[in-house]
């Protein structure tokens, strides 16, 4: 996505295109619609080795990166992705893997950091709530305090991977501020339920936490003081979210100008007609700055999460739009199940709904701006 990629990060985005299209083919990719969790584990599996799983962790606990910036390694996975609306939990995997790895205890470490690397186990990050916003201001899921420990209860919705994960990471509200728990998602009280979502291969869950009982051990940081914690992961989300985006609109885009070329109307190809060039002009220069804006999301070193709210708001607004006009360019067929471009539109429109909409976070943008004055 970087057009200044080191060697080493060439080497490890064309080993990942290479493996995405050996391995998952858009033809796989409407196959596995059909499968429980949208992919078989054993792919899944493969893809850890490569080191989807790890980039985000630290080398003293089984990880370690690329480049030395893991976030920006991370996004070159995310954007091939995209590009093959390939499946697989790869936000929800990395963002737990971090935070446990960031803030876990030893214990946690141990019991969870192995399986996530290693691709057996799938965890998810349960913080959106239906009817909130995204973020700490929005969570309404209780932790109540007691001697021996915590009490969760309340409704997380949607969950990315929830119904395949293995490990939870919940973002609660607790007397003393913002709180998270990591904990089974076999834990008793918790109820799970498959949603039927847009994106073919990509599975989101509705998860209820009823009189949850959890002893303090299940605690993630410090009780109350997951604020900053929980800036850090959705800023991780958005920029992977945007990467992804952005992969896909550029193999729509490309797919597309090529479709103009190829295809006559009254003798002369779609692509020779002035008022088609302008508006392909138009997406040009669209695309070309969400990708501008979605690295330098994942460059920056802002606390507060500001350039990925920024990346977030322009790229899931524009970049569905783009998509939408090249399905006008292709005409009747654009809007076919044989075709692939619905799968892109999918995806991309998920992203758009999903860890808060544009205009969400154009607002958080106006916030952190006025009170940085």
């Amino acid at each position: 996505m970087d057009l200044e990629l080191t060697a080493d990060q060439q080497l490890f985005r064309d080993t990942t295109r290479q493996f995405l299209s050996n391995e998952v083919p858009l033809t796989t990719v409407r196959e596995w619609a059909a499968l429980p969790a949208g992919y078989e584990p054993a792919w899944w599996q493969r893809g850890a080795e490569l080191g989807w799983t790890s980039l985000l962790v630290g080398e003293a606990d089984g990880g370690g990166s690329i480049s030395e910036h893991g976030l920006q390694d991370l996004a070159i996975v995310a954007e091939e992705m995209g590009a093959l609306v390939s499946p697989g939990p790869l936000g929800p995997v990395n963002i737990v893997a971090e935070a446990v790895a960031r803030e876990g205890s030893p214990d946690q470490v141990k019991r969870v950091l192995p399986g996530l690397l290693d691709g057996e186990e799938v965890a998810a990050w349960c913080i959106s709530e239906r009817g909130t916003a995204t973020g700490r201001e929005g969570i309404t899921l209780s932790a109540e305090s007691h001697a021996d420990g915590f009490v969760l209860n309340g409704t997380k919705v949607p969950v990315e991977a929830g119904a395949e994960a293995d490990w939870l990471l919940v973002t609660a509200a607790s007397p003393m501020g913002p709180t998270q728990f990591i904990l089974p998602a076999s834990t008793p009280g918790i109820t799970v339920t498959r949603l039927t979502g847009l994106d073919l291969v990509r599975r989101y869950a509705k998860i209820e936490f009823t009189n949850v009982a959890l002893s303090r051990s299940a605690l993630l940081g410090n009780e109350g003081g997951a604020r900053s914690s929980i800036e850090r992961q959705l800023r991780t989300a958005l920029i992977l979210q945007c990467a992804e985006t952005v992969g896909a609109t550029e193999r729509v885009f490309e797919f597309t100008v090529q479709y103009a070329f190829d295809r006559y109307s009254f003798g002369r190809s779609l692509a020779s007609y002035q008022a088609l060039k302008h508006r392909f002009a138009d997406m040009k220069l669209w695309l070309e700055s969400a990708l501008a804006i979605t690295v330098d999301a994942a460059k920056a070193d802002d606390d507060d999460g500001e350039m990925a709210a920024i990346a977030k708001a322009y790229v899931t607004d524009r970049c569905p739009e783009i998509i939408q006009d090249c399905i006008q360019m292709h005409g009747g067929i654009g809007v076919t199940w044989d075709h692939d471009l619905h799968l892109y539109l999918r995806r991309t429109t998920t992203h758009r709904q999903t860890y808060g909409q544009p205009a969400e976070h154009r607002d958080r943008v106006a916030e952190l701006i006025g009170s940085s004055k």
